[in-house]
């Protein structure tokens, strides 16, 4: 597999070997020993799975205590997918990559714990699927404000407003959000 650092150093693109022939593709979706020799830090504890149609906006999310790194890839259709970094010791702090991932090309997005997530849903339809290193905690869930213009992500809404739910679209702007040490 090749491992490729973003703007930000710790949220990594990963593009797992596929082979192909004339049956299909097969591909190690994820081997531990392959992704922690890359930094990428386990154990892995809970799958998760979700389908969203075009324009829907989820995120940014994070939990404060029971931080999450996640592993995620693209089943079906394309997103744009957004790591913002929380720690306030990060050089990088309140800084945000993203990066487009689809089911054709299998690439996958790291984002480590410390950071928020979110996804934007550009094809009519799309399937994530994420590996997370702690169990989800709703208790502790927090939501960075996805417009937040001191962040400043750029999504690809092509001028229509994102499908939010109420949660996300009371996300806490980054002056107000509890961030990571």
């Amino acid at each position: 597999m090749q491992i490729t650092p973003t703007a930000l150093p710790d949220v990594l693109v990963i593009e797992p070997r596929v082979f192909k022939d004339e049956r299909g593709f097969f591909l190690e979706q994820f081997q531990a020993r392959r992704y922690a020799a890359a930094g990428i830090a386990g154990p892995m504890v809970q799958d998760n799975h979700s389908g969203s149609r075009r324009g829907v906006l989820r995120g940014l999310h994070y939990q404060r205590r029971f931080p999450q790194g996640k592993l995620v890839s693209v089943l079906v259709g394309e997103i744009f997918d957004v790591a913002v970094d929380l720690r306030r010791s990060s050089p990088t702090f309140g800084k945000w990559v993203g990066v487009t991932l689809t089911a054709e090309s299998r690439r996958q997005l790291w984002v480590p714990a410390g950071f928020a997530h979110g996804f934007y849903t550009v094809s009519d339809w799309a399937e994530i699927a994420y590996k997370v290193t702690d169990f989800y905690n709703p208790e502790d869930e927090r939501t960075l404000l996805w417009n937040d213009p001191q962040v400043g992500v750029v999504w690809p809404l092509n001028g229509a407003a994102p499908l939010l739910s109420p949660k996300d679209a009371k996300g806490s702007p980054l002056a107000a959000a509890e961030a990571f040490d």
